[in-house]
């Protein structure tokens, strides 16, 4: 009965799996598609072809390859940016002791209950005020701050041991040295989980970049997806070679910190 139990589960984790992979491949084999194909009831193209990759590679308006670099570049200095002032405002908050700490989280923790579609009105007047509207650091400088991140940070250090601070402290370790060398390579699983929640928050991220950047060079990949639609008629094959390229990066970065971000959600759950 055991082993029967075991077999049954793997089949139906199995199952499970298959399940939630059929979506994905049915995307990937509609890029693989002519037109005359691409709303047929098969799971493969009776016909593959390499013309919608074909197309959207020689695609100028909008320039997807371009879109794709732009994305890249806005999406790991977003997730730079935010892990470097995140972890030390997080730690910050859990490791030492200054006036108005509790007001200060106060006032974090309220902002988390303001919906972001609110902010993007000031936020589009401040950044045209400091003159960085249509640029790359207005987009970066609006991203830096994350409130979701500094706690996330603050909860993982909380469990990092006073002992091992004040030991480097003796050893004439820096502050800073104490916050590089001592807690971040402890909160490694955090870091990992918190990466990848930042890159595909940026990387899927449509309204706030097409408000920021106006200039067709500076769109990023959602901008240029969203362009593919057109108003008489509908590339379906590009659209979907496009939305499976736009996928494959958040893929690769999720199996390669795949045990981090594993590690950093169940990190805390167990006590002992």
């Amino acid at each position: 009965m055991k082993l029967l139990g075991k077999i049954l589960t793997y089949v139906l984790l199995t199952i499970a799996a298959f399940s939630a992979l059929i979506p994905m491949w049915e995307l990937f084999s509609s890029t693989l598609r002519p037109s005359g194909e691409m709303f047929s009831q098969y799971l493969w193209a009776s016909h593959p072809t390499l013309e919608n990759y074909k197309d959207l590679w020689e695609l100028k308006s909008p320039n997807y390859i371009r879109s794709l670099f732009n994305s890249l570049f806005l999406a790991c200095s977003g997730v730079i940016l935010q892990l470097f002032f995140c972890s030390l405002a997080g730690c910050a908050l859990a490791k030492y002791e200054f006036k108005g700490k509790k007001v200060l989280m106060g006032i974090q923790l309220l902002t988390v209950f303001i919906p972001g579609a609110v902010t993007l009105g000031p936020g589009y007047q401040l950044m045209y005020q400091l003159g960085l509207v249509d640029t790359y650091l207005g987009m970066l400088i609006g991203s830096a701050g994350n409130v979701f991140g500094i706690f996330l940070f603050r909860q993982a250090i909380l469990g990092v041991p006073d002992e091992l601070m004040n030991a480097a402290r003796i050893d004439g370790c820096s502050e800073f040295g104490i916050y590089w060398n001592i807690i971040m390579p402890i909160v490694r699983p955090m870091t990992g989980a918190f990466c990848l929640l930042t890159f595909m928050g940026s990387w899927n991220s449509l309204l706030w970049p097409s408000m920021m950047l106006q200039n067709p060079q500076h769109h990023t990949l959602p901008i240029a997806l969203s362009s593919l639609v057109g108003l008489y008629s509908q590339k379906y094959g590009m659209m979907m070679a496009g939305t499976f390229v736009m996928v494959l990066p958040v893929i690769v970065l999720f199996l390669v910190l795949q045990k981090e971000f594993i590690s950093g959600l169940t990190s805390g759950a167990v006590k002992g």
